[in-house]
């Protein structure tokens, strides 16, 4: 298993690790992170608590995920590694030529075409149903009590809710933007601190709770969505979400050094990441803080998101398979691409043959790692009227390109960003990681598995070290609090490379690994108001 020095903490935030036995809970959230905490504590597990805390941070933490977005969630249970892929698919009525004839050459981030059928709610009943130990009435409870009585805002979160606010005031003029505004911004966004409430929401959640998610597919809340979708100019019916169910399915892995590395597969983005890690596999590093071991990773990961890019979508219609592009024969194709300079990434053809993310664990072995959002920050800028809940903007990521294998179609799911991440060694489970935010997510599960298993540091060091973030063609952001050093070596290298300060790039991480002993060991993201909730 891995062996790391607790005490070791040579980045910003030197918060320490977490320990615990019996229950852990990693999010980027505090309440949210005390209401899964509570459940495990009532005798739920790991499951229930997971759902607990999503459920929950719909209501803190709005500015990043909400009812109406998509989650997906990797499940550790009596030995095994169960996928849960709960994104939803474009409308049956929504066509390529239905959109292109508006005279668009891409899906707008905002308004109703990039609205597809919401699963997050689905995921939890999917995960009560199949692994949980209580009933969503109770599971689910702290969160309605928080959207009915109020919480204080966080820093973090107010920061978030501010900047969309100001975005949406210069872009949504349209009518059924207003919603947004009366929902989330009547007057203006809230500071930290300040008390918010949203009865709506509570009331929202009470019926999914109730219902077991079928009042938001099947009933009432449903023809709602529908109903305020299609007013605004869009696709969505009642029967597209009456139609919706979960996938479960099997995780894709490659080994890494003797760890292997979990994502769920296409149509999700995990793939990037374990395509990056199985070109990097064959290099050494011994030292995390050089401009050549970052300049590999971004080198990779640029290969990485070529191909993803170019292959990734809906399985069945994927030009290339995960076996192929996860071949080693392909990695090392790949790997002969890195050089000493920066290079401009392009696509390959191997043979054939970007949230909010938590982390749970319990005393019996359980352990869930979950992210679910509503894409870029509060998604589409749609809400349902009265309802608290903010659509998603998933659609967003299909191409218009005729003949890609991610072009729109009718229910078809899209190219996917949020991808929880799992870490396991010789068949035993070292524990969930994830990292949020868009693109970066990929990125910052590289980095986390290089920072844990090639340079040795404890989850909570893995977090607080300094990201770079790749963006397009040779253009690399990096943390301010980056050594000077790394700066001017990338760009001697042929980067273009760019500090940033900005708190919301970057991801945001949580972590919890197993010991052999059974004792927990969680870290949390410095970035935001990221809290570890333990038993």
């Amino acid at each position: 298993m891995l062996h790391f020095d607790a005490l070791h903490n040579p980045y910003a935030s030197r918060r320490n690790v977490v320990y615990a036995k019996r229950g852990m809970v990693a999010t980027s959230q505090p309440l949210a992170a005390q209401a899964g905490l509570q459940v495990l504590q009532a005798g739920g597990n790991a499951m229930d608590a997971a759902i607990a805390t999503a459920a929950a941070l719909t209501v803190v933490e709005p500015s990043a995920n909400g009812i109406g977005g998509d989650a997906f969630a990797l499940v550790w249970h009596q030995g095994k590694l169960h996928g849960l892929n709960a994104s939803g698919p474009a409308p049956q009525a929504m066509t390529r030529e239905k959109v292109t004839a508006q005279g668009l050459t891409e899906i707008p981030k905002y308004g109703p075409l990039a609205v597809t059928v919401p699963g997050t709610p689905a995921a939890w009943a999917a995960l009560a149903t199949r692994f949980g130990r209580m009933p969503l009435t109770d599971s689910m409870a702290g969160a309605i009590a928080l959207a009915q009585d109020g919480f204080p805002v966080s820093p973090s979160v107010a920061y978030a809710w501010q900047q969309a606010t100001s975005v949406f005031r210069q872009q949504l003029k349209a009518e059924h933007f207003k919603h947004w505004f009366d929902t989330f911004a009547p007057e203006r966004a809230p500071l930290a601190g300040e008390v918010r409430r949203s009865a709506g929401h509570a009331n929202t959640l009470q019926s999914i709770a109730e219902t077991h998610a079928e009042s938001f597919y099947r009933g009432p809340l449903a023809e709602q969505i529908s109903a305020f979708v299609q007013s605004a100019g869009g696709y969505l019916s009642a029967k597209d979400l009456a139609d919706f169910a979960v996938d479960w399915c099997d995780p894709i892995s490659v080994n890494y050094r003797g760890y292997d590395v979990w994502e769920i597969p296409p149509n999700g983005q995990g793939l990037v990441a374990l395509m990056a890690l199985n070109v990097l596999k064959g290099f050494e590093f011994s030292d995390r803080d050089t401009a050549r071991t970052h300049h590999r990773q971004i080198e990779a990961i640029k290969l990485a998101f070529a191909d993803g890019f170019a292959h990734i979508a809906e399985p069945s219609h994927m030009r290339m398979s995960v076996a192929d592009l996860l071949s080693d024969a392909y990695a090392q194709e790949r790997r002969a691409c890195i050089g000493e300079r920066a290079t401009l990434p392009v696509p390959g053809e191997p043979g054939r043959g970007g949230t909010v993310y938590l982390s749970t664990a319990d005393s019996e072995g359980n352990m869930v790692s979950f992210i679910q959002s509503n894409y870029m920050g509060f998604g589409s800028g749609l809400v349902v009227p009265g309802t608290g809940i903010a659509l998603h903007n998933r659609g967003n990521n299909f191409s218009l390109q005729a003949g890609h294998p991610n072009c729109v179609a009718p229910g078809k799911r899209p190219y996917h960003t949020i991808i929880p991440g799992f870490l396991t060694k010789g068949g035993q489970a070292v524990g969930p990681f994830g990292v949020m935010g868009g693109f970066m997510q990929p990125q910052g599960h590289v980095q986390m598995v290089m920072n844990t298993v090639d340079f040795g540091l404890n989850p909570q060091a893995a977090l607080d070290a300094p990201r770079w973030e790749w963006e397009v063609a040779n253009r690399v952001n990096i943390e301010r609090t980056m050594p000077e050093h790394l700066y001017h070596g990338l760009a001697r290298l042929g980067h273009d490379v760019t500090w940033s300060n900005n708190r919301l790039a970057f991801g945001r991480g949580q972590i919890i690994w197993r010991n052999a002993d059974g004792v927990l060991c969680g870290g949390t993201e410095p970035r935001t108001d990221g809290a570890i909730a333990a038993w």
